[in-house]
């Protein structure tokens, strides 16, 4: 059940109505319980059993951490939710590229080894939701939380459906609290819902699918000879500007969504592409996924506690697993690397040359900013090519200074990109300090309602197929 269609707006038009119509809190958590087993089993039921065994699991190890004082014991409990959880992840998203990867390895070694290929099915948000209650086995095991006193409340927790598939990835405490008394929209709450869910279909529906998505296929669905270099730019920026409005589009209409309900889920994204330096970046971009890799694996590592060397392997590593989470695929993992090579490079510059007087000039935040955005959108290549060869003809097309190339994208198109990227760089660049909202305060109420307008109009206008989020195969 797609944000961008039909069933969803009748589907969270009955939530709503019952939500507001029935008085009783705990019989309006069940609703919302039941509302979001339906929404995950609308693309396919059977995996609903996958988030009982999380939510069963999780519940029942998180209660016995909470009474076990003994280490061992603790970390055997810790185990085993590792164990159920990952094993899982690992099974239905990794499983086929082990086992040809693993192929691959005894053919180097001469052995002609032929198995079935299994037909795994991805669950859907699978990575998402066995990461939030990863987070909450994990807050419990450390002692930074206590497990939850309600198993609905818990239930909810891992299944809540405005974020299930895609995100944001919710701490338990900040979840769980607003489980325990009643949760009704104000007006003003309810206002800002709707404007984020018509601000994030406008940017999934009209933005990333309407004026981005072809040029990026054509570019990376080429195969065949060099591109010309204008062409691959506008393609892999097409790219950029896509993954974000896609990816954020979601985030924000699930934001709307819970705030529609009364429930208040974290920001995902700030202005990314406005981020000077690499580190700027990961705080501003999938900002739950990255808070988690701090938090759960680079800080378990080490984190910046054992030297340079100590702090540049950890790095490497989360980054590295951090761009395996999102695809089994060496291009995926290719990703990861070259963000923590970023990252590595930044932190060594920083650790020679400090912060120089001019990186703090209007000028040099600028500049630094336009070479963190082309550096990500470089980056984007690996990410989005369905192969390494894909991916070297693309770049080596972005430095062919000779002119040669096919020219692949129609003026049209190449206008459109051109415009988008611009006003979502303008956009960023706008917002690097501020939240939406409040910036949206300083603006007369007839120039909000314009805008807001305009959306729905081309949202209307555009609405054609409802394609899937990107983020939905993570």
């Amino acid at each position: 059940m797609l944000f961008n269609s039909l069933t969803f707006v009748v589907f969270f038009l009955a939530v709503v109505i019952l939500h507001y119509t029935i008085r009783s809190w705990q019989t309006q958590k069940r609703i919302l319980l039941f509302a979001s087993y339906i929404f995950y089993a609308a693309w396919n039921p059977p995996f609903v059993v996958l988030l009982w065994i999380s939510t069963l699991v999780d519940w029942y190890v998180a209660k016995a951490l909470d009474k076990e004082e003994k280490t061992g014991q603790r970390r055997i409990l810790l185990t085993v939710s590792l164990l159920v959880n990952l094993g899982l992840l690992g099974f239905f998203k990794y499983g086929e590229f082990l086992l040809e990867n693993f192929i691959g390895v005894l053919s180097l070694f001469g052995i002609d080894f032929q198995a079935a290929t299994p037909s795994i099915i991805l669950p859907v948000g699978i990575s998402f939701y066995t990461f939030q209650t990863l987070s909450y086995t994990l807050d419990v095991f450390f002692r930074r939380a206590k497990p939850s006193k309600s198993f609905l409340d818990f239930a909810l927790y891992v299944t809540f459906f405005p974020q299930l598939v895609a995100g944001p990835i919710v701490r338990s405490t900040d979840f769980l609290p607003q489980c325990e008394e009643p949760r009704r929209a104000t007006r003003d709450q309810f206002g800002w819902g709707l404007y984020f869910i018509t601000l994030g279909l406008f940017q999934k529906v009209v933005l990333a699918d309407g004026m981005l998505s072809s040029a990026s296929d054509t570019i990376f669905g080429h195969s065949e000879g060099s591109i010309f270099i204008l062409d691959a730019w506008l393609g892999v920026l097409a790219f950029s500007a896509q993954i974000f409005c896609d990816f954020a589009g979601y985030s924000t209409c699930a934001i709307g969504v819970a705030l529609c309900l009364g429930f208040v889920l974290p920001d995902n994204f700030r202005s990314p592409y406005a981020a000077i330096g690499f580190s700027d970046f990961w705080r501003r971009w999938h900002m739950t996924l990255s808070s988690w890799l701090k938090d759960y694996l680079y800080i378990a590592l080490g984190g910046n506690r054992f030297g340079t060397f100590r702090t540049l392997i950890n790095l490497k590593i989360t980054m590295l697993l951090g761009g395996l989470w999102h695809g089994a695929s060496w291009t995926f993992i290719a990703w990861g690397a070259l963000h923590g090579s970023y990252l590595i490079a930044e932190h060594l510059l920083r650790q020679k040359f400090g912060d120089c007087d001019w990186v703090k000039t209007v000028v040099g935040r600028f500049f630094l900013g336009m070479l963190t955005f082309i550096l990500i959108s470089l980056g984007w290549v690996f990410f989005r090519a369905s192969d390494f060869s894909s991916a070297w003809l693309l770049l080596n097309s972005l430095f062919n200074f000779s002119g040669i190339g096919s020219q692949l994208l129609p003026t049209l198109e190449m206008i459109q990109v051109t415009a988008v990227v611009l006003g979502l760089l303008t956009t960023h660049w706008y917002l690097h300090e501020k939240r939406l909202e409040h910036a949206m305060q300083n603006f007369p109420a007839w120039f909000v309602a314009t805008i807001w307008t305009t959306m729905l109009f081309g949202i209307i206008l555009m609405q054609g197929g409802a394609n899937a989020f990107i983020y939905f195969q993570f």
